[in-house]
């Protein structure tokens, strides 16, 4: 499936607070992230994989998830 291209006309959605839209890509002015395009698939991972800093904390939550998942499994 084809996703809509951003463009400076396209209404833009914070990840984090969907009741904020504007036009343009611009700043959240209640956190500071990225708007990205509205009706975007996956634009919350898209995201969180563009930082250096999300990727490593995701991994560190993983690999606890599993660690924790594996201290369960072998008493």
């Amino acid at each position: 499936m084809s996703q809509p291209q951003p463009s400076s006309e396209a209404v833009y959605t914070c990840p984090m607070h969907k009741d904020v839209r504007q036009t343009g890509p611009r700043k959240c002015p209640r956190c500071g992230m990225a708007l990205i395009p509205e009706g975007t698939r996956f634009g919350m991972l898209r995201h969180m994989l563009s930082s250096p800093k999300h990727r490593v904390f995701m991994g560190a939550v993983m690999l606890a998830i599993m660690a924790a998942v594996m201290m369960m499994v072998w008493k």
